[in-house]
């Protein structure tokens, strides 16, 4: 079984391109920290790349920005290649399957003393007068 999932923060904005026939595939990494601690007390973190095919890639390169909180579900993949110096070498990526955003994008709303105010919403939105309980 190849299953992966990962959760952590983009740490550029994703790449979109497109193949020869006309199919999307975005790029970007995601900086994934580790659940245990170095012997300095430190979370050490790990940098994964991600690839992201058709609608979900458009999706991706839309709508996320460097910093942004994603769940990366998806299958590693090795990748063999060889440089143009003749090295050959490896390459290991998840290939997402599911990218769930974590968090809410930032917006800025410009405010009458030309200042700007994120919008810090916790409840996503959510109306508490048309909850049923």
């Amino acid at each position: 079984m190849n299953h992966i999932v990962l959760i952590g923060r983009l740490t550029r904005d994703p790449e979109l391109r497109y193949t020869p026939n006309g199919i999307a595939v975005a790029n970007f990494d995601l900086a994934v920290d580790r659940p245990t601690t170095n012997q300095q007390g430190e979370r050490e973190t790990d940098f994964i790349r991600i690839v992201a095919w058709q609608k979900q890639a458009e999706l991706c390169a839309n709508y996320l920005k460097k910093g942004r909180l994603v769940a990366v579900e998806g299958r590693l993949q090795i990748r063999n290649y060889e440089t143009q110096d003749g090295q050959k070498r490896k390459s290991a990526e998840v290939v997402a399957s599911f990218v769930q955003f974590l968090d809410k994008a930032r917006e800025e709303a410009a405010t009458p003393g030309g200042g700007t105010v994120e919008n810090n919403d916790d409840l996503g939105g959510i109306n508490l007068d048309d909850l049923p309980f």
